[in-house]
């Protein structure tokens, strides 16, 4: 059974101000996406509205106790491990900020324990899989109308994804100026506002050249700008149509499992390891601030060769 929302409510002021520095801290200080932000006001929002309810009326009161009854409320709604481990850390960081800036003493934030969360491998694409999806697309180039464009930049967009192993909101917000065709590289913004360089191969090149020259200017518009991704209406792409596209393309190959950009991520990180390249690189190219975090695709892999191994191997 799906967990209700919680209610939004009203929080008194001696709350609210300091909720209110803590995100503009997040949105200029620490250069976090505006999705990103909005997280964390979703769950402090919960905390504080909490801690009214407890009684609590300014940030000072704030102690460990206030914030394991929390997330004990959390687990009582049937909230998932992985975000009542989110919230514990959304917490955390609001309670560093709150002793910085001198709030709140102690900080109850350092007690707080972290739920330890079962991470899922991350179901990737076979090879031949994503061949088919790729090659179900248009493969050459062609001038007319809008269908023919956005078939362009779709073949595009599902070819840059793989190659390069982008979010979908670092493809989106990609300018044509961003694009190096004689290095095959691009200019991504990543998380923290985080710029890196990535490359991409020669049919993702190809399929960039087709949609730059034969497919862009047929929907560009006067509020297209610099954007290299563009929607129907000649603004820049939004990441829910980028999703709706590779979903529709993959279900059109008929012969892959439905997966999103994520999961071609994923399928891009993993292809590149098993291609022989070092974690390091992956890290880099994928934009992880943790090697932990690029570990997990050693794991997909070895799964696949055990997997691999035990269908095979007559005495596995």
């Amino acid at each position: 059974m799906p967990v209700k929302a919680e209610p939004a409510e009203p929080l008194p002021g001696a709350l609210a101000v300091p909720l209110a520095a803590f995100m503009r801290h997040l949105a200029a200080g620490r250069g976090l996406s505006a999705h990103t932000v909005r997280a964390y006001a979703t769950d402090l929002r919960s905390l504080l509205g909490h801690a009214s309810r407890c009684g609590i009326e300014t940030i000072a009161e704030l102690d460990i106790g206030v914030l394991r009854a929390w997330l004990a409320t959390q687990h009582a709604a049937g909230m998932s491990r992985a975000t009542i481990a989110r919230r514990a850390a959304a917490a955390r960081a609001f309670t560093a900020f709150a002793h910085e800036r001198g709030m709140l003493a102690p900080d109850p934030g350092v007690l707080l324990g972290t739920a330890k969360v079962r991470r899922n491998l991350p179901d990737v694409l076979a090879v031949e899989e994503v061949r088919a999806v790729l090659l179900a697309g248009p493969q050459e180039s062609a001038d007319g109308d809008t269908a023919a464009a956005v078939a362009l930049r779709d073949a595009a967009i599902m070819e840059l994804l793989y190659a390069t192993g982008i979010r979908v909101g670092e493809l989106c917000g990609l300018d044509v100026d961003d694009v190096d065709e004689s290095r095959r590289t691009i200019r991504v913004f990543g998380k923290g506002a985080k710029e890196r360089v990535v490359p991409y191969g020669v049919p993702a090149g190809r399929a960039l050249d087709h949609w730059r020259r034969h497919g862009r200017h047929l929907v560009a518009t006067n509020r297209s700008g610099g954007a290299l991704f563009l929607g129907l209406r000649g603004g820049r792409l939004d990441p829910r149509t980028a999703r709706r596209v590779v979903h529709a393309r993959i279900a059109a190959a008929g012969s892959a499992p439905d997966t999103g950009p994520h999961g071609l991520r994923h399928t891009a990180a993993t292809h590149l390891l098993e291609g022989g390249a070092d974690l390091r690189s992956v890290q880099e190219m994928l934009g992880h601030a943790s090697l932990a975090t690029t570990q997990i695709y050693t794991h997909v892999s070895i799964e696949r060769l055990v997997s691999a191994y035990r269908q095979a191997q007559p005495r596995a």
